[in-house]
This record gives structure tokens, sequence and C-alpha cells, in this order.
């Protein structure tokens, strides 16, 4: 059975302002006093943010986006309260971009259980992720062109067994890939490719739930080694005749192209870049008051910009998420993508008119600046701006356009 927003039903819950605000205050709290200042040990160890991961699952955060009903805060788009979630990515992402983006990962997972899973599987995962803080994670990744002076070649293979499959092969970008419990795998039955190659796979997609403690499944530390967002571990993960119960695929083949969802994750990446332009205008601002720089015109002109940026970025995923959460869909869909845009420019903007502005000390550690310049360079590149861009184009054109990959 496939499912999308529109299947949610009731009206938008009237939202719990001051439970919500209490809920951020306490987020913002953890990461400026915790998850900032560990940022730059992860990074250098190229690190799973573990003990940020345990401090939000015993303040009791690691579920907001579960459902009321089995112990979550209800955030998110399949809930109808969609802000707070994307707020709080901005939150995290501020203390670190890496941090946020393996909470992106276990959040979105959370939404697709909610929207897909059959209520048994419900009642399983979120219990373990309420009470014992299972993280998630959800892998699409199956690059067929290699990286220069690369020959290995991506991709899984499923194979049909008695009570369900058998997954062979390797996916790549695995986020989380040494901190999670769980992985929604999306797995083309056809043969490799996972889930971004051609237009065909939608209607055959698979969601599988994996268990990452089974021995078949081990991780490939020596791809991963970039140059930012190494906090994120995004190895690469193998399969060797993995067993996957029928019980544990999500919904069935096509629903997640069916129900749009990679455009309801879209804009909470535009969430994360937002998070690293607040962190660098925050010190930039510091910064140059502390060195009795505020008379200078050009600096002024510089900081006027990056307020207006930041600005002008909370606008707009509070303008997507209103959307979102009053079911307006086809608008949502397309105005994440023009988020993301936006979003990703500001950002980038306003990183580099701090470091303008500070010189090059914004840029010797242990000035944050460093780091967010790297994390930000490297995750702007998750999707293609050339191909968002394009696609805003065809749908104000009223061409065809794919709103989950941004491809023909």
């Amino acid at each position: 059975m496939t499912h999308d927003l529109r299947h949610a039903t009731g009206p938008a819950p009237e939202l719990a302002v001051g439970d919500d605000l209490a809920v951020l205050g306490a987020v913002a709290k953890l990461a400026a006093d915790k998850f900032a200042p560990r940022a730059e040990d992860y990074d250098r160890r190229a690190a799973f943010p573990a003990e940020d991961f345990d401090d939000l699952f015993s303040g009791g955060f690691l579920g907001v986006a579960v459902p009321r009903e089995y112990g979550g805060l209800g955030y998110g788009p399949q809930q109808r309260n969609t802000l707070p979630l994307w707020e709080m990515t901005t939150t995290l992402a501020k203390a670190d971009l890496s941090l946020a983006r393996c909470w992106e990962g276990h959040a979105n997972s959370l939404v697709l259980i909610d929207a897909l899973a059959a209520p048994e599987q419900k009642r399983r995962w979120f219990t373990g992720v309420v009470e014992h803080g299972e993280k998630w994670v959800a892998w699409s990744g199956e690059p067929q062109t290699p990286k220069p002076g690369e020959s290995v070649r991506f991709g899984t293979t499923l194979t049909p067994v008695d009570g369900g499959w058998t997954l062979r092969g390797s996916k790549a970008f695995a986020t989380s890939a040494t901190g999670a419990q769980w992985a929604i795998l999306l797995v083309d039955p056809a043969g490799p490719g996972g889930a971004r190659q051609t237009r065909e796979v939608h209607g055959r997609l698979l969601l599988l739930a994996c268990d990452l403690s089974d021995p078949t499944v081990t991780v490939d530390t020596s791809w991963w080694d970039p140059v930012g967002m190494r906090a994120t571990v995004s190895h690469v993960v193998r399969f060797d005749d993995t067993f996957i119960p029928r019980e544990r695929l999500i919904g069935g083949p096509g629903s997640y192209f069916d129900g749009h969802w990679q455009t309801a994750f879209v804009p909470q990446y535009a969430a994360s870049f937002l998070g690293a332009a607040l962190a660098a205008y925050e010190y930039g601002l510091g910064y140059l008051k502390r060195q009795g720089k505020g008379g200078d015109p050009y600096v002024q002109q510089r900081v006027g910009s990056m307020a207006v940026n930041v600005e002008t970025g909370r606008l707009w995923l509070r303008h997507v998420a209103g959307l979102w959460d009053e079911r307006r869909l086809d608008e949502a869909r397309i105005a994440g993508d023009r988020a993301w845009h936006v979003i990703e420019h500001l950002a980038e903007e306003t990183v580099h008119h701090v470091i303008r502005a500070c010189g090059a000390r914004s840029l010797i550690r242990p000035s944050p600046v460093e780091r967010i310049l790297r994390d930000l360079t490297l995750y702007e590149l998750h999707d293609n701006d050339d191909h968002v861009l394009a696609t805003i184009g065809r749908a104000v054109l009223g061409e065809q356009y794919d709103p989950s990959f941004h491809k023909l």
C-alpha cells in the first residue's frame, strides 16, 4: 500500500507553542554547551558524534519525529507540525553541520516509518528509538561513476528467497555508518543504481529496514576521507548475502516516489545550511565587536548583508513549513526546492562575508569558521544546484520535472 501526505487525516494540530519553545530552548542549550565544543574533536578524528546522540536521547529528543501516540513529540510534515523539526535541525547544524546531517538521516527515517510502516512495525521500531535510543538512517547511495583513480563499482543486488530477500553489494555515502543501529535501504530489485539513476526505478524501488548489527554487514572506513563533513562517517557499507525478512519491507514497491517523500526532506537540508550560516554569522559579529571594527562602513555593509541573509533563510523555511502543514502539497514541493537553492547561496555568501570582514584569522583554529567553510562546501554538493534551479525553471514553464531528484 502506498501512502503520501494526503492520507494524513484530520485538521492540523494546534501548536503547543510553549512546549515547542521549551523543547527548542533545551536543544539549543545542549548544542551550545556540549555539541559545539565537541565538534572540532569529532571533525579531526572523523568520528561519529555518539555523545551528542546520547545527550539527545537522555534529554528525550531522539524521538521528536515519532508520533505522540508512540511516545514522541510529533514533529515533522507527516504530523503537520513541520517547523519545529526544521528549527531543531538548524540548531544542531549551528553547533556542528556533520551532527545535523546524521540527525537528518535519523529524523527523516522516522518520518518515513510514520508514513509507510505497518502498525506492528511502528510499535517495534518507535519503541526502540524512544525507550532504547536506537538511531536510524536511510541510505540510497550507489554512485555509478567512480571517483578519480577508483576502479570499484558500487551497487546492490537483491535476490528473493523464502521469507524475504538476500542483499549483496555495497552502498557509499552511508552516513552514520558506525553509529546507527538501523538503516532504511533504498534498493532497486532490478539491479544496481539505488534511487537516482532513472525514472524507471520509481515504480519498483523498495524500502528495506536492515539491522546493522547483522554480521554480514560490514563497514569499510578507508573510502571516506573528505575535506569536510568528516564526522558524518559516510563510509562504504558492504552486504554479504544479508537476509532481509519480508516483514522489514516498509510500504510497497514505489511508495517512496508515489508519496514524493524526497521533497519533504529537501527543505531540511536547507535548514542545515542555515544553521552553518548562523554559526559563522554569530562568530563574525562577536569578533568584529571585540576588535572594534563596527565603525568601518564596509564591515557595516557585510554585517547588514549577513543579517538579511539569515533572516531571509528563516522566512523561507517558515513559509515552506506552513505549506506542508496546510497540505498545499504541490506548492510545498516546488517551494522546498526554491528554499534549498536560495538558502544554499545565502549561507555560502554569509560565510564568505565573515571571512572577508574578519580576515585570515577567522580561518585559523580554534575559529569554527574554518570547519564551517569545509563542511558547507562539501554538503552543498548533496544535490546539484544547477539541476535544482533547472527543476524550478521547468515548473515555472509548465514543463515536465522530477520533484524528488531534480532530473527528468
